[in-house]
């Protein structure tokens, strides 16, 4: 081999070298993706950091938005966001199917450890919101407001007809969601306190609830606040016990300050502290811009005390 093409030779193999090494540095996981310009989370060499997010039907409209609102500021995101429920999300998260889970009902012991013993990794969790579980009745309905005790027996089936709490003589016709949901658990622990009804009738999502409640003079449903808005039906005034105020859930200061009883915060859980993308996106949530849309999508913002409580993941 002459001088020329050995020189050729090595070039080449230099070149081959090189490439390699740079496939060598690239990594896949949306919580470890760099910083760009002005913040911006990245892929390594330009490309796109996938995040996928399932769960809480509750929160899945406002995620969504949220979703939207970051991947128009921030070109090398893209995030994904279902529903299926609070314990989809949480049971995704654990075999790894997924970056986050939305909940709107705190993680159980078991599901932590199980979790913990998947990934390798600890929980952490974000509250982004906060939500008045709205009880909703046919606009047609004269009652006013309930008490939690009231609305208990009415989901447990000791109560059946609304002339029992003062209302018309007309049967009660329940509705619920499905055991999936962590709005069927917040509600079944808050209020019912034993088991439901079996007449009660289990829907798939909010939107549900809200649909039949509008076409059911006798119905009545729970829902998340940010879908407790619009015509055919009307959220009640809740009193925590006989004797107390009852309170209204679309007012904000009723639910921020606590004084409506069926108030609780939204959260979304990771596998390991959260950096990168995902810690971007759960700044950009908690931040200004983010309590805007929480507001505009019928939902609350966070309290000093979530502010504090978030303070383990996201500082």
């Amino acid at each position: 081999m002459n001088r020329r093409m050995w020189l050729t030779v090595f070039v080449i193999t230099l070149l081959a070298l090189s490439l390699v090494m740079a496939g060598c540095g690239q990594g896949e996981n949306p919580g470890e993706e760099p910083a760009g310009e002005n913040g911006e989370s990245q892929g390594n060499d330009g490309g796109t950091v996938s995040i996928m997010i399932a769960g809480s039907d509750s929160e899945v409209n406002l995620v969504t938005r949220m979703a939207e609102e970051y991947m128009n500021a921030h070109e090398g995101v893209s995030i994904a966001v279902t529903g299926g429920g609070s314990g989809v999300g949480i049971t995704s998260l654990i075999d790894g199917d997924i970056d986050i889970a939305n909940s709107s009902r705190p993680m159980k012991d078991e599901e932590v450890e199980a979790l913990k013993a998947n990934s390798g990794e600890d929980v952490y969790d974000v509250r982004f919101a906060v939500d008045g579980v709205a009880v909703i009745v046919n606009e047609n309905n004269p009652l006013a407001e309930l008490t939690v005790e009231q609305i208990g027996a009415i989901y447990r089936g000791e109560i059946t007809s609304w002339a029992e709490v003062g209302g018309e003589d007309r049967e009660i016709t329940i509705y619920g969601r499905q055991s999936t949901s962590g709005t069927y658990v917040f509600f079944m622990e808050k209020v019912v306190q034993g088991d439901y009804s079996p007449e009660m009738r289990n829907l798939a999502g909010n939107s549900d609830i809200v649909e039949a409640v509008k076409n059911d003079a006798g119905g009545i449903g729970y829902c998340a606040i940010g879908y407790a808005a619009g015509e055919g039906m009307k959220a009640l005034l809740v009193a925590a016990d006989t004797g107390s105020e009852a309170f209204d859930p679309t007012i904000l200061e009723n639910v921020t300050s606590g004084d409506y009883p069926l108030t609780r915060p939204l959260y979304q859980y990771v596998a390991g502290k959260p950096g990168g993308a995902i810690l971007d996106f759960f700044l950009f949530e908690t931040g200004d811009q983010g309590q805007n849309i929480v507001l505009e999508e019928g939902f609350y913002p966070i309290t000093t005390s979530d502010v504090e409580f978030n303070k383990d993941a996201l500082q």
